[in-house]
């Protein structure tokens, strides 16, 4: 049930222990098989006989989910026929790829999708690599970008997020009639990739691991006259790419439009905002750097109880009370009942789906009728903004799991099972939230909070 604010206070509490041994987790040969043949079952139902996946650097997840490899600074396109054929249309430097993907198929070369003013070769127009013998179409043509173009407007199928020159040269080839957007298939209501076994869970686990150790390493690291950039320098880990832009911002943010660390140096009384994140999982931080609550800067004195003790109910609430099988529509009224939106001015979905990337989708709406899955892994993403206060934050990432994805994971990735359990113990009995049995926390900084950063041993709790 929703807490009372009485019960929420800061208290000396034990800091998360640091994880060792996080070592990335490969997707098996079965993985990768059954995400294929869900992509075709799907196709099948819904009434496409080919699937065109675009690609590129930062809009590739649904491309890597089956391919297991992104093109880092090339386009590409994944052709998929309901029959199972499939084809890779790569440009100049990721033709060497295709021999190391999880699918295979037959490669065309595009050198359109290869970096400006590079080698054309044989130079044929797009029109004759995109020809017609690589569309079946005895079915719908479904496009697939990274976007869900939801609401209740009917031609939300018939918005593409894919490059115009593309999609114009495959209406050359396709009644455009016959053409959908089809990204829905992977991260709708009931996109494949809404679920995960664990394997998968043990893969994203890594990153979002990773995300929590470098937050708590941050936090120890905060002190006057850090700069910016020492922060960030302890936030990226490993040399992992980053599924977010790192955030390490000391005083006022997006000063003459930067978003990346600088020089800056943290002064006493400043707001502080850390951010990291990696495939599976984010890390964020909002807080002051001061050592306690006389430091507060003038306008700031009720931070606490005007920002961060509400933020932390509405944060416990989630986290005791979302479980398999409850709707989406359902999360979003507790949250609404704890942290009234009028009041608090969030704006954005309670919670969200990460994977590859940091926000895949949601299914966390108002109206929302879609049942939470064992297997579904959220960001616990609540972003309040009380007019004249600075925010907070303490997101991180959980998956639920029900009592046979429990046993799958203890029997076949038992030091990530034992991190789940120590991680859970830590949550309960040292911040005293009463952690719903249905939710195993991806990293151990969830949901340790140190509003004042220069206080490195009081974090807020919950007093019962």
């Amino acid at each position: 049930m929703p807490l009372q604010l009485k019960n929420i206070q800061l208290a000396k509490v034990e800091t998360p222990l640091p994880e060792s041994n996080l070592v990335p987790v490969t997707l098996t040969e079965e993985t990768m098989k059954v995400r294929f043949e869900q992509v075709l079952e799907k196709m099948k139902a819904e009434g496409y006989s080919t699937l065109v996946i675009y690609e590129d650097l930062e809009h590739g997840s649904n491309f890597e989910y089956l391919t297991g490899f992104l093109t880092r600074f090339e386009e590409a396109l994944l052709i998929v026929h309901d029959d199972g054929t499939v084809y890779y249309v790569l440009g100049n430097e990721n033709l060497k790829l295709e021999k190391h993907a999880r699918l295979q198929g037959k490669v065309i070369h595009a050198p359109q999708f290869s970096l400006p003013n590079q080698p054309r070769f044989e130079d044929k127009p797009l029109t004759e690599i995109l020809d017609q013998s690589l569309f079946k179409v005895d079915g719908q043509v479904g496009l697939v970008g990274w976007k869900l173009f939801t609401g209740t407007h009917a031609e939300s199928k018939k918005i593409f997020d894919l490059p115009h020159y593309i999609v114009e040269t495959i209406t050359k080839q396709i009644d455009s009639e016959k053409l959908f957007n089809a990204t829905d298939l992977f991260i709708g209501d009931h996109g494949v990739r809404t679920t995960n076994n664990a394997n998968e869970i043990a893969h994203y686990e890594f990153g979002a691991a990773l995300a929590s150790a470098s937050i708590l390493k941050t936090l120890d690291t905060v002190e006057i006259g850090k700069t910016e950039m020492e922060l960030g320098q302890v936030l990226n880990a490993n040399g992992q790419p980053n599924s977010v832009v790192t955030i390490a911002a000391t005083g006022q943010r997006f000063e003459n439009a930067r978003l990346y660390p600088g020089n800056k140096k943290i002064t006493l009384g400043d707001p502080v905002s850390l951010t990291v994140g990696y495939k599976g999982g984010l890390q964020s931080r909002s807080a002051f750097a001061i050592h306690d609550a006389t430091e507060l800067p003038e306008g700031q004195e009720q931070y606490l109880e005007k920002v961060v003790y509400p933020y932390f109910k509405a944060i416990s609430t989630w986290l005791e009370n979302v479980h398999i099988g409850m709707e989406g529509k359902d999360v979003y009224g507790l949250i609404e009942t704890a942290l009234p939106k009028k009041q608090y001015g969030w704006h954005l979905n309670p919670g969200h789906y990460v994977a590859d990337e940091e926000w895949m989708a949601s299914p966390i709406y108002k109206d929302s009728s879609v049942k939470l899955k064992s297997g579904m892994l959220f960001q616990v993403d609540i972003i309040p903004s009380v007019a004249g206060f600075s925010g907070t934050s303490a997101e991180g990432g959980v998956v639920l799991a029900d009592e046979m994805l429990k046993e799958q994971i203890k029997l076949n990735y038992s030091e990530m099972w034992d991190r789940m359990v120590k991680r859970r113990a830590f949550i309960i009995n040292q911040l005293g939230i009463d952690l719903h049995e249905d939710i195993l926390p991806l990293g151990n900084a969830m949901p340790y909070l140190r509003p004042f950063l220069l206080d490195k041993e009081q974090a807020v709790t919950i007093s019962k």
